[in-house]
């Protein structure tokens, strides 16, 4: 069954920098274009990122953009999130995401502390 793993999340001071992963499995990865969202405390679930499938185009979210990318490597099934310059607003749960025939799906996510 599909399944999206997301890793990598922890604590980090402003300024700082950190490299989420999501490892897939379950569909074919390298035909999907793959997301990346943030859930901060008390707020909507809001889009960071978006890969193509091939990995050769990737859109962001004005907040982030110029700071943050989202390699992906198709022959690993996984794609990352590479944070720089962190702010406190970075703070949140995030999400690797796809949608195929209409349908969403989620990883469990992984957990970011921006503070001091």
């Amino acid at each position: 069954q599909v399944q999206l793993v997301e890793s990598g999340g922890g604590l980090v001071q402003p300024g700082g920098s950190l490299r989420l992963s999501c490892v897939a499995s379950g569909f074919t990865f390298s035909s999907t274009g793959m997301n990346w969202y943030r859930q901060a405390p008390g707020k909507e679930r809001e889009f960071v990122a978006s890969i193509f499938s091939r990995g050769d185009r990737s859109n962001y979210a004005d907040s982030v953009k110029g700071r943050f990318t989202s390699p992906r490597d198709n022959a690993k099934n996984t794609m990352s999130l590479q944070m720089n310059s962190l702010k406190s607003e970075g703070t949140g749960r995030y999400f690797c995401h796809f949608q195929l025939d209409a349908t969403d799906y989620w990883g469990q996510g992984t957990q970011v502390i921006v503070s001091s």
